[in-house]
């Protein structure tokens, strides 16, 4: 291991973005938040330029390396170490979305305005070096399959609950991208059992057909199949309905709880109580809110029982700000062993070992 390698990682989130610079032992020296510009591509990679900047000088090689200036010349040869100077740190970018292998360009990004950007070239321009792009979920994957929940598994399934749902797959150690560099893009598949779905009810069912997310299970129901009127599932940003992450994001839990206390939809959504406050209040006994968390959880097994149908994970390991609610972990698998195709699920679901930064070390791992 190459003691004098600095390494940097860039967590580019929808509400925050996150670095972290690692020693050539892979301790952290520095770690750090900003908020993220909304709506604003230039503004994003600036800000992402002006951190790597700012953490090789605070670093700086506490370790002696000067950091690199924001626009160095564009002819220097950033590959090369200037006199009396160690190589300038590598980056690696997690990134909300996947980068198109035929034009380069930003694809399948939450945050939309990456969408049909060319965000390496643009930051390459800025930090005169090669950076490397991978999905966010891809990189918590791999953080938390090197040395995370799921270390010592052959197959992880790593999950971010956040401000978007994304998902990426570690087979040996290794990241699986895929031939559309979509491998684990579970977030925008249709949330299965929502199809003409109508606004969930506040009022609990009793019994059940069998079929529906929490038949039998004495909890709320939110589905009515086969009801008239169309297919009145929510629109995703990406064009398609009933998507996953309308229901399991943040913002989804939140619409969720407005549609289900009857919330006028024009009403701003800054007033919408946060996942973490509807935790709170359901812990506190709020009947409604206590039924728009068990809608959550029977949703989460649904849609992770077709990832076990499908992938046969040894773990599946929860990120994001929605993966800290505890009760998660044993409530939704009880709920998904209805769904998965097998006379017992191994699957081990489990909450990440290195908090909501595991993204962030994944993506300074992109270098080896």
């Amino acid at each position: 291991m190459d003691n004098n390698k600095l390494r940097i990682g860039v967590d580019l989130g929808g509400s925050k973005i996150e670095i972290i610079a690692l020693g050539g032992d892979g301790g952290v020296l520095l770690r750090e938040r900003v908020a993220t510009p909304q709506g604003d591509y230039m503004a994003t990679v600036m800000a992402v330029a002006g951190l790597v900047e700012a953490a090789e000088q605070k670093v700086g090689r506490a370790l002696c390396v000067p950091g690199l200036p924001l626009f160095p010349p564009a002819k220097r040869n950033s590959r090369q170490a200037r006199p009396g100077q160690v190589t300038v740190a590598s980056v690696g970018i997690g990134i909300p979305g996947a980068e198109s292998l035929v034009s380069g360009l930003i694809k399948n990004a939450n945050s939309t305005c990456l969408i049909g950007q060319p965000l390496r070239r643009d930051l390459q321009q800025l930090l005169q070096r090669e950076v490397r792009i991978a999905n966010d979920a891809n990189c918590f994957a791999l953080s938390e399959a090197a040395d995370g929940a799921g270390a010592g598994a052959q197959v992880v399934f790593g999950v971010i609950l956040g401000t978007g749902v994304g998902g990426g797959i570690v087979i040996d150690g290794r990241v699986l991208t895929g031939a559309n560099a979509i491998a684990g893009e579970w977030g925008h598949n249709p949330m299965p059992g929502e199809w003409n779905s109508h606004p969930p009810s506040p009022l609990p069912v009793e019994g059940g057909d069998g079929c529906s997310p929490h038949s039998g299970s004495g909890s709320f129901e939110n589905v009515a199949l086969g009801r008239p009127g169309g297919d009145v599932r929510p629109t995703c940003y990406c064009g398609r309905k009933g998507c996953i992450e309308l229901y399991l994001s943040g913002p989804g839990l939140a619409a969720d709880h407005r549609r289900a206390v009857g919330k006028p939809v024009a009403e701003s959504a800054a007033t919408d109580l946060s996942a973490a406050e509807i935790a709170q209040r359901a812990a506190d006994g709020d009947a409604l809110c206590e039924a728009t968390l068990q809608r959550y959880e029977a949703r989460l097994a649904r849609a992770l029982a077709q990832v076990i149908n499908i992938l046969d994970p040894d773990v599946i390991v929860l990120g994001g700000g929605l993966s800290n609610m505890d009760r998660l972990y044993e409530n939704v698998p009880r709920l998904w062993a209805a769904h998965v195709f097998s006379d017992r699920v191994a699957t081990k679901l489990l909450k990440h070992r290195h908090g909501d930064s595991s993204g962030v070390r994944g993506a300074a791992w992109l270098w080896p």
